[in-house]
């Protein structure tokens, strides 16, 4: 067992409770990793206000994570002690049907652990003050110290900073992989991103590494399409200054042939789908809504053509595709350093997600 420092969700509309906790060594199949750096994401803060109706109190919640492995449980063959991870999850098995597919990055494998808050045998390793404590989207990387399943590890280049490549774990590998993967960006191509947060500035940079020739930024913010030029953006759209979907239509001459969602906000992706170009557009939704909540769509946009796809980790296949992003960061293919508004120290924890709250910056990054 091993004490590790730790910021724990004790229940809805409540702040994490910091504190120090135990960590059980990994089982079969499992490693044991140390993080050097977790980041803060809006997923979080869903969960946190009870967005989900799935929310669980007494959990460590965090999925951005990168750090090294300490213990191996038995029968890890991938892994060894000294490699330097990102935890990831969405898992790659390998052997499962969507593993096997080449349709999906989804993966099987570790359903009831992912569902049921537990590792796989239906048991926790976090443990505080004689209670366990529930797991989180496989990674619960708000403890120094997380097991995981081998399944759900990246292993990723040793020189790789921690404060960047903990944000492969969600932000910058969802935003340039719903561009590269899942849509299939075609290069001279008319791309129109509705949100430009973080995640969206990562669409944009999947956009213009696809070479999309026109790449539209959609935000009310005029600080954040300000930003998204530096991340590849060529034209901005401001809905305050008119109807963002005649202003897409006008700029694009009819329709994009891709458009991306990185709200949530289910009003923008009826939005985002009435902005593509009939006859082949496709819309891809990102954000996450509410529990309940649903996009209203008129048939004709889908008889017209037009496709509508959703996409979960960018449809990356985190052991097999994620180091190679890194590979591109530091080769300084892909902009991650301009993301961090600022490293915290765990303490700090409640205090980052209020900025983030109220759009206050982009991704802050607890250093342990």
């Amino acid at each position: 067992m091993t004490k590790s420092k730790a910021a724990i969700f004790t229940g809805i509309n409540q702040p994490l409770v910091i504190d120090e906790i135990e960590v059980d060594d990994p089982k079969e199949g499992e490693v044991l990793l140390k993080l050097d750096a977790t980041g803060l994401c809006h997923t979080e803060i869903w969960y946190m206000s009870g967005g989900d109706t799935t929310t669980r109190a007494n959990s460590i919640l965090g999925h951005e994570g990168c750090g090294t492995v300490v213990k191996v449980g038995k029968g890890v063959t991938e892994l060894r002690e000294g490699d330097r991870v990102v935890p990831i999850y969405i898992p790659e098995c390998g052997h499962c049907r969507e593993c096997l597919s080449e349709e999906t990055n989804l993966c099987s494998a570790l359903d009831d652990a992912y569902f049921g808050g537990s590792m796989n045998d239906g048991t926790m390793r976090f443990h505080h003050q004689g209670r366990d404590l529930h797991h989180f989207m496989l990674t619960s990387t708000f403890s120094q110290y997380t097991v995981v399943h081998q399944e759900a590890v990246a292993k990723i280049r040793p020189d790789a900073p921690a404060e960047s490549a903990c944000l492969f774990g969600c932000a910058v590998t969802t935003g340039i992989g719903a561009a590269l993967y899942t849509s299939k960006v075609k290069q001279g191509s008319k791309c129109a991103v509705f949100g430009v947060g973080p995640i969206g500035l990562n669409v944009l940079q999947g956009c213009k590494l696809a070479g999309a020739e026109m790449i539209i930024a959609v935000d009310l913010n005029d600080e954040r399409l300000k930003r998204a030029g530096e991340f590849g953006a060529t034209h901005f759209v401001n809905p305050k200054n008119g109807d963002s979907v005649q202003q897409v239509k006008e700029l694009t001459g009819g329709g994009a042939d891709y458009t991306f969602e990185a709200t949530g906000n289910t009003k923008v992706m009826r939005q985002a789908l009435e902005s593509t170009i009939y006859g082949g557009g496709v819309c891809c939704l990102i954000g996450v809504a509410k529990s309940g909540e649903v996009v209203e769509v008129t048939p004709r946009l889908l008889i017209a053509g037009r496709r509508l796809v959703g996409t979960a980790f960018g449809g990356c296949r985190g052991k097999t595709q994620l180091p190679g992003l890194i590979d591109q960061y530091m080769e300084g293919k892909i902009k991650v350093d301009e993301l961090v508004t600022d490293v915290i120290d765990l303490e700090k924890i409640n205090e980052g997600f209020e900025h983030m709250k109220i759009d206050s910056g982009y991704r802050y990054v607890v250093r342990y």
